[in-house]
């Protein structure tokens, strides 16, 4: 969708903000530019909208070059969002989300039944926000309302410069996820910049990690933080990538361990007797068709009786192909040693820590041999 072919910008002091830039963007996917201040990011957007010109090479969106298309008609084309978002403050949040389908002609009644729905897919109830003005609203709002406005048109490029670097980190966190809530049903072509890398590799198909005006590596955020290109990238994106990576590795069926498990209207002396025969002290609690209930022990079962008298509520759970992040945190949250892993509500197994390292290390191999993870015995995985 988006193809720089050997592309540079050389201001006539002689600086150079960005050389020999040749990388392409498939469409509906979403690359994070990202890299320090000064780097050539902004540069590299802002080329793609015509509001900087190259001095050199070609920029092609949807395989036509961009130098022969009229600025104008270009940029109502591609929806861009900045930092500060830009929002008119004569005009009410509707209105404002509505400016770009009424500068291409819309009638006035569908601009804003688009400007509506898109103030609800970003969270803003158009009867309450939509007569609203830009002051009354807070940063994170202002925000989701300049994303709308981006996709009023429905355009299939969609620029975003810094676009939630302007909040607190909690708001900035719910903005991130709100937008990728949104993405699974608006799926455009995305490029996103951000100094931050951690934002980078929550959203980002793919990251350019930035030197001075050049890409240093161009890849997946797995193997961005499992095998850094160049000593610059490991050093940008820091010594806890290792951390940094449990966000983008999703938890499979094949990281889990399988714990003694029990039925509700097993005999708990039966029960008792199994563990004592696998050395356990502990098991699941599942309902005749799979579905998880909760988890007992070896003291609560001697009382006798059906399982289902002594069965304790499971708190520390996650649905399969969560993060490796979110189970860690659960595991933290609670105080436990485990987390059990759902298809809905039916269980699937146990991930322990040794079973979460074990999933990181593979998924770095996985990356390196270009295989999936589950192809990746442990015992082949090279020490971290």
């Amino acid at each position: 969708m988006i193809r720089f072919e050997e592309v540079g910008k050389r201001y006539p002091d002689g600086t150079t903000a960005v050389e020999n830039l040749s990388f392409e963007v498939a469409e509906g996917e979403l690359v994070a530019l990202v890299g320090p201040s000064g780097c050539g990011k902004t540069t590299t957007v802002m080329m793609v909208n015509r509001l900087i010109d190259p001095t050199s090479g070609r920029i092609l969106v949807g395989g036509r070059d961009i130098a022969g298309v009229d600025p104008v008609r270009l940029r109502r084309r591609i929806g861009y969002v900045i930092q500060q978002v830009g929002l008119f403050p004569h005009r009410t949040v509707l209105d404002n989300t509505a400016t770009v389908p009424y500068l291409t002609g819309w009638k006035k009644a569908r601009a804003r039944a688009r400007a509506a729905e898109l103030l609800a897919l970003v969270g803003l109830d158009p009867k309450t926000y939509g007569p609203r003005y830009p002051d009354q609203l807070s940063g994170g709002q202002r925000q989701r309302v300049g994303v709308a406005r981006a996709l009023a048109a429905d355009p299939p490029v969609l620029l975003m410069d810094e676009p939630f670097g302007a909040v607190d980190p909690v708001v900035r966190e719910q903005l991130q996820e709100e937008f990728l809530r949104m993405r699974e049903s608006v799926r455009k072509t995305v490029l996103l910049v951000t100094h931050d890398i951690e934002e980078a590799v929550r959203l980002g198909d793919r990251i350019a990690v930035y030197g001075q005006g050049h890409i240093e590596q161009f890849d997946t955020p797995g193997a961005v933080l499992g095998r850094p290109a160049t000593p610059y990238v490991a050093e940008f994106v820091g010594a806890d990538r290792g951390l940094k990576r449990l966000s983008v590795t999703r938890i499979e069926p094949s990281d889990l361990e399988q714990p003694p498990v029990a039925r509700l209207d097993e005999p708990a002396a039966r029960v008792v007797a199994r563990l004592h025969a696998q050395g356990a002290r502990w098991a699941v609690v599942l309902d005749a068709g799979g579905d998880l209930h909760g988890w007992t022990g070896v003291g609560e079962l001697d009382a006798g009786g059906p399982v289902g008298d002594h069965v304790h509520r499971m708190n520390s759970w996650v649905p399969v192909g969560a993060p490796l992040k979110q189970a860690f945190g659960v595991m933290l949250q609670h105080d436990a040693g485990w987390v059990a892993v759902l298809d809905g509500a039916r269980f699937l197994g146990v991930l322990t820590p040794a079973k979460l390292h074990e999933a990181l290390r593979r998924s770095v191999d996985a990356d390196a041999r270009g295989v999936p993870r589950s192809l990746v015995p442990f015992d082949s995985v090279a020490d971290a």
